[in-house]
């Protein structure tokens, strides 16, 4: 399957299944201590998408790089940036030398699965503070595409858009 497929797949799946990631928050304590393979990687997949945010974190380029696959395709707030290469290369990459700070607040992270794809869903807010003194905060959401190869999980699609906080 290449990546328009996949894609396509996986954005006809967001339609037909339910929003909430039902294994995430399912009641399983009929089942004992016993985990399905269906929960294992769901939280397999969860575990990858708060590593990366860890990552971003921790300013870590080297973290990050290795959850995204090679071919992977990354948006920002209604821009195409390439792959996650090109992405750390162009854009990313340069902001991690101007930030002194990255704090996230009230992260929430959903993952449900599509057949052998899992769909993520997060929101957030975070907090970027920068070596010329500015304070960036932002309410940010995030999509992402992840595959199942080789025993490990890897983003193909990342997908992130922000907006100043309004006021509650």
């Amino acid at each position: 399957m290449n990546l328009k497929s996949l894609a396509t797949a996986s954005a006809l799946a967001v339609f037909w299944m339910p929003t909430a990631a039902h294994a995430q928050h399912a009641d399983h304590s009929a089942h004992g201590t016993q985990t399905t393979a269906p929960d294992a990687l769901t939280q397999e997949a969860t575990a990858v998408l708060v590593a990366y945010r860890e990552a971003l974190v921790a300013r870590d380029e080297a973290a990050m790089r290795a959850l995204f696959r090679a071919d992977s395709l990354v948006f920002e707030n209604g821009k195409a940036e390439g792959s996650f290469a090109q992405y750390m290369e162009h854009h990313l990459g340069p902001e991690l030398g101007e930030i002194t700070e990255f704090t996230f607040s009230n992260p929430t992270v959903n993952v449900r699965m599509a057949g052998h794809v899992a769909l993520g869903h997060e929101t957030y807010r975070y907090r970027i503070a920068l070596t010329d003194g500015r304070v960036i905060e932002r309410d940010g959401v995030a999509t992402s595409v992840l595959t199942h190869e080789d025993g490990v999980w890897k983003i193909v699609q990342y997908h992130s858009s922000s907006r100043a906080p309004r006021p509650n």
